[in-house]
């Protein structure tokens, strides 16, 4: 594992940070998990099961997200401005799948729950891009088997790139939390392992979260106003 013992920021993404670029939450009132069963379309029983609806699933989204009118918005914008200002010391985790912060010009940046421009093959483990649609024919230009699965972490699944995180996590001065409902775990717990590294927590959120309380500070509204200020702040600060 390579160390990074000058990432004092640890920020942590969640899908309300990619709301405003026009793309679905998952947890709020009328998000995609209050219109699909997790258990149908986000766990390794529900591909083993019926593999072309799981497959439609995230063509479904891949396609939404390759739609022009998608692009980074301002919250996206700053974090990679904050990068830029402070090389090296900062690190972005994102819950996301979409490709907004790369897009943005993120480049210290780990997808803990993968990539939605990727795919994964389940039998030589290739992990390849890929923008066209997966059904019906999910074949593998490495391996030749028609062995393609979304390259996303499911349900059950174990997130990636845990070692890195934890242990930026326990080297960080800052820890950020930026539009994330705080009840999906190991993400959720980030907070209390900053918190025990003597880090400052922050929360910038549409509301509060689940773990609201274990932050130092919260600002509350929409990302691409708070999330801009907060950097703005802190750049300043420097």
């Amino acid at each position: 594992m390579t160390m990074h013992p000058s990432e004092r920021i640890v920020i942590l993404t969640g899908a309300g940070i990619s709301k405003e670029s026009g793309l679905d939450t998952f947890r709020c009132a009328g998000g995609l998990w209050s219109q699909v069963r997790i258990e149908d379309v986000a766990t390794p029983e529900a591909f083993a099961r019926d593999p072309g609806r799981v497959q439609s699933f995230y063509d479904a989204r891949r396609r939404g997200l390759l739609e022009q009118a998608v692009r980074p918005n301002a919250a996206h914008e700053a974090l990679a401005e904050l990068e830029r200002r402070l090389p090296g010391e900062v690190l972005v985790v994102t819950q996301n799948i979409d490709d907004l912060h790369d897009r943005a010009g993120q480049g210290n940046l780990v997808h803990m729950h993968g990539e939605l421009l990727k795919a994964r093959c389940t039998r030589c483990e290739a992990v390849v891009p890929r923008r066209d649609d997966l059904a019906p024919d999910p074949r593998c230009p490495a391996c030749g088997a028609q062995g393609l699965r979304p390259h996303v972490v499911w349900f059950g699944e174990m997130p990636l790139e845990m070692e890195r995180i934890y242990a930026a996590l326990a080297g960080c001065e800052l820890f950020v939390s930026i539009g994330t409902s705080g009840n999906v775990y190991p993400a959720a717990g980030f907070v209390r392992e900053a918190r025990a590294a003597g880090a400052r927590t922050v929360e910038l959120n549409l509301e509060p979260s689940e773990g609201a309380s274990l932050f130092d500070e919260a600002v509350y509204g929409p990302a691409t106003r708070t999330v801009p200020d907060f950097v703005a702040r802190l750049i300043a600060g420097r």
